[in-house]
């Protein structure tokens, strides 16, 4: 079975989704389509932008999104999954790569969820971290011990999973990690605490705008963030996709549910390698490949 996979923030490069635009009639449309929805040439900023600019939460996920979803519009017939999952924002991709969003609507949906994570960054300042190297179940222990908001938020792949919280609660989690033995503690250059309850105030523009849109049942099952279980109730979908935005992204769990449920390989579908280089942590032996039109 084939397994497609969204990538989420951080696959971002200048010149993404350039040659999808120059060379597929469809895939300029769309992209057009999204200038027209977002209000402003997010396609300048993809193709010809600094690395910088890209670097904006509000810039990075729909551009992200668009890569993606565009890419499997654009492959036709080439693209025809039997399960899908997107990594954080990739959610969205995959969810409207397999209709059960219109494109019009995973795109305001993810241009609101960017706006709000932005804000909600701005409000209170706060951090990631990778740590690499310790199990999980040791990350979530001492991440319980410390004092103010620090959670386990990416399960990424065995031993390897990112916290998210305040940033004075990050350094003081980061250093009784290395004392427990971790290989890094590392904060990353994130713009605020992604998954984790600093996403709250975010959570509650994201479900009025989810609410609002039209949900179909996917064309195939979706394995969500927060459950790690393959899905396919739109009701189900929408409440697993509000509540991503304060949980864990369990990619660890996702990964190792899609192997047990028979994916024989995976295709990556969005810039960057990222999700392939994950998969091959649980199995180095695994079919991996980039979505190619």
């Amino acid at each position: 079975m084939k397994a497609y996979v969204f990538p989420g923030q951080g696959a971002q490069f200048v010149g993404m989704g350039k040659e999808l635009y120059e060379n597929s009639e469809l895939g300029k449309e769309l992209f057009e389509k999204a200038n027209e929805i977002l209000g402003y040439r997010i396609t300048d900023i993809m193709f010809n932008g600094t690395p910088e600019e890209l670097k904006e939460t509000k810039v990075t996920q729909p551009a992200i999104f668009l890569h993606s979803t565009i890419l499997a519009k654009v492959a036709g017939d080439n693209f025809k999954p039997d399960m899908v999952a997107g990594h954080s924002l990739g959610e969205f991709s995959a969810l409207v790569a397999t209709n059960a969003l219109s494109f019009e609507e995973g795109l305001k949906l993810v241009y609101t969820r960017a706006m709000a994570m932005q804000k909600a960054c701005e409000k209170q300042p706060s951090t990631m971290a990778a740590v690499l190297g310790l199990e999980d179940d040791i990350v979530e222990q001492v991440c319980k011990e410390i004092d103010g908001v620090v959670v386990a938020a990416n399960y990424n792949c065995p031993g390897q999973l990112v916290i998210s919280g305040e940033i004075e609660a990050i350094d003081k989690a980061c250093e009784a990690l290395l004392e427990k033995g971790a290989r890094r503690a590392l904060k990353l250059p994130v713009g605020g605490a992604f998954h984790s309850p600093l996403m709250a105030p975010a959570k509650d523009e994201l479900q009025a705008g989810i609410e609002k849109a039209i949900f179909n049942k996917p064309d195939c099952p979706i394995y969500q963030n927060v459950t790690a279980v393959a899905e396919i109730d739109p009701e189900k979908i929408k409440e697993n996709l509000i509540n991503q935005l304060t949980g864990a992204v369990k990619w660890t769990q996702t990964m190792n549910s899609m192997i047990a449920d028979s994916a024989a390989e995976v295709i990556e579908v969005g810039p960057g390698k990222v999700l392939q280089g994950l998969f091959k942590k649980v199995d180095r032996q695994f079919a991996t490949s980039s979505l190619e039109v």
